[in-house]
């Protein structure tokens, strides 16, 4: 019998139950294997392992022949393997605990694989999105938010922009056709941010308040 670790979600990716007038226009996750190379670095940790393995193989070779770089390159090989196994496993359950969500109103991630947390970021309080793509289509869209907004470097990882340490911004990490999905970021954020919010003024003479619009 299957089980769901979130069950308890209202609506997939998102705390409680959206208002009615709001709509989710996508939801996504990483993709696993972009993310194990940008995250994880699983390229880099290869490269050093191929290194290393010829490094040691040489050796043995100049000792015992074959048989020599075959014994002192196998250890190594078995430890990249394993290596391997293990970073692709931690990309994989950070993938599949992660949901993107783009709604007419919000930008929603629900993030953490151990201790999970849900960001909500109004597009009033996006100031900017920049979007790097790969040539397979997989890219990362980053948000800079308004104000003095801080987020927490270990909470977000990896679901943020690379190399930025100090002053981190969250990210749509390695989603699958990321140019359609800034696509759709945008319009929704220019829609939103365009229609005017109603707020109550108080009067300090008339009993009952006025609606005012404000841009």
């Amino acid at each position: 019998m299957s089980h769901d670790d979130f069950a308890f979600e209202p609506v997939k990716g998102l705390p409680e139950r959206p208002p009615e007038h709001e709509h989710i226009l996508w939801q996504g996750r990483p993709n696993t294997w972009a993310l194990a190379q940008e995250a994880y670095k699983v390229n880099w940790i290869t490269a050093y392992f191929v290194v290393i393995v010829g490094w040691r193989a040489s050796v043995g070779a100049l000792e015992s022949g074959a048989a020599g770089a075959f014994a002192y390159g196998l250890p190594y090989t078995i430890l990249w393997a394993l290596g391997m196994v293990v970073l692709l496993a931690m990309a994989w359950v950070q993938a599949r605990s992660t949901v993107y969500t783009i709604t007419t109103a919000r930008v929603a991630m629900r993030i953490g694989a151990a201790l999970t947390v849900t960001l909500n970021l109004p597009f009033r309080q996006i100031a900017n999105a920049d979007l790097r793509l790969r040539k397979n289509g997989v890219g990362t869209i980053a948000l800079e938010t308004l104000g003095e907004t801080k987020f927490s470097y270990l909470i977000l990882w990896p679901h943020l922009r690379p190399g930025h340490v100090r002053v981190t911004k969250p990210a749509l990490r390695c989603i699958p056709d990321a140019a359609r999905v800034a696509g759709i970021l945008a319009e929704a954020a220019e829609a939103r941010i365009s229609q005017p919010t109603l707020e109550r003024k108080q009067p300090q003479t008339a009993p009952q308040g006025d609606l005012v619009a404000a841009e």
